[in-house]
Formats: structure tokens, sequence, C-alpha cells
């Protein structure tokens, strides 16, 4: 049965799945609209391999449902809040330094 995270526990789970590209991708994608695995593939032109794997960790981090639909599965938000802070999470203003990158970048810049 379904609990309900803690305010840290969902700050955690919503950094661990921002800290990828893709999956970044993928939210934003599936704020506008939710969408098959084909077609999320597709739209972000990686493999339904990989696609599965960064859908597992959404999932795992209770950010995405699968629902579903008679023999085919649709991924969506869990929820509809979830867009709205993904737009305000997009839209806030940062301040970068590009001389610097972040400590857990792997010597790549971080944004």
């Amino acid at each position: 049965m379904p609990t309900l995270a803690t305010d840290v526990d969902v700050l955690v789970r919503f950094g661990r799945a921002l800290a990828d590209p893709i999956r970044c991708r993928l939210l934003l994608t599936l704020r506008d609209a939710p969408a098959h695995p084909a077609d999320l593939a597709e739209a972000l032109g990686i493999s339904r391999t990989r696609l599965s794997n960064h859908l597992a960790c959404l999932r795992d981090c209770g950010l995405v449902v699968a629902v579903p639909l008679g023999r085919r599965i649709r991924y969506e938000l869990a929820d509809p809040r979830l867009g709205h802070a993904l737009d305000d999470l997009r839209t806030a203003v940062v301040t970068v330094d590009q001389a610097r990158s972040c400590p857990d970048a792997d010597d790549q810049k971080c944004c």
C-alpha cells in the first residue's frame, strides 16, 4: 500500500529524478501530456531499453505512474501539481558561474 512521503523525502526523490537530463526531458514531456513508451522514446531520441530504465527510476521516485490501457501502458505525472512544480523550477532565476562546476558532476559542467 502506498504511503505519503515526508517533505524531505519528496525533495530527495524530486532531486534524484532531476539529476539526469533524460529524466528532466521525460518529466517535461509528460508535463505536456500523458504518453506511451514508444512515443516517448521517439520524442526523446533514445532506445526503448534506455527509456524503460529512466521510467523505472521516475516510478520508484513516485513522480510518474503507469496506467494500463488494454494491452498498452501509458505514463503520466503522478500528480498534476508536479507539472506546476516543474514550471516553477524551470523559470526560477539561478546564478551560474561558468568557471565552476557542481561537486557531483564528474568533471562536467552542471547545467
